[in-house]
């Protein structure tokens, strides 16, 4: 499984973070609207689940296992796979049910090979997320990019809705 190296910098300025990647030289792979399914593993455990998602140029079915909220606190294991629905269906054939579904746009760039995903989820403010190939990839981009520390965070995206006082869990639909 691999490492994530990631954090989120909430409530963000989002033509202020475009104009600054453009000017640092960013390269923009796209904006997307994105759709997933998510599924609790059987029997369920804290913090490990299954995550199908399409941009509508690329699906992945990822195995997501939180082992602390921290910069480097998520292991994955992904994979690319040929169809959205078709891999839902293959999921609910063999016993995962999906326990939600949930919409997001993402505006993705890259810069000094670091990925940068401005994020848009219903509910709550838009939020930067930085993920780089080591935290300290992802700590300079972070100084680069002048965030605000305090706006920081390595909370995963149920933690974020929570902050707001949102139990995304208990969304079975979660659209714009």
């Amino acid at each position: 499984m691999r490492t994530e190296y990631e954090v989120r910098c909430l409530e963000i300025n989002k033509e202020e973070i475009i104009r600054k990647l453009e000017k640092l030289g960013a390269t923009k792979k796209g904006e997307f609207e994105q759709k997933r399914y998510v599924y609790d593993l059987k029997p369920k455990e804290d913090g490990k689940w299954i995550r199908l998602r399409t941009n509508g140029k690329k699906t992945t079915l990822t195995f997501k296992d939180i082992k602390s909220k921290t910069i480097d606190g998520t292991k994955e294991l992904e994979i690319e796979v040929s169809n959205f629905e078709d891999t839902n269906e293959l999921l609910e054939k063999i016993g995962f049910k999906h326990k939600g579904y949930q919409e997001n746009r993402r505006i993705q760039y890259v810069l000094d090979d670091v990925e940068l995903d401005i994020d848009s989820w219903p509910l709550i403010p838009t939020y930067l997320e930085i993920e780089g190939k080591s935290a300290e990839a992802v700590e300079k981009m972070i100084d680069k990019l002048k965030i605000d520390r305090e706006k920081v965070t390595t909370l995963d995206v149920t933690s974020v809705y929570s902050k707001y006082g949102i139990d995304i869990e208990s969304i079975k639909v979660l659209k714009f």
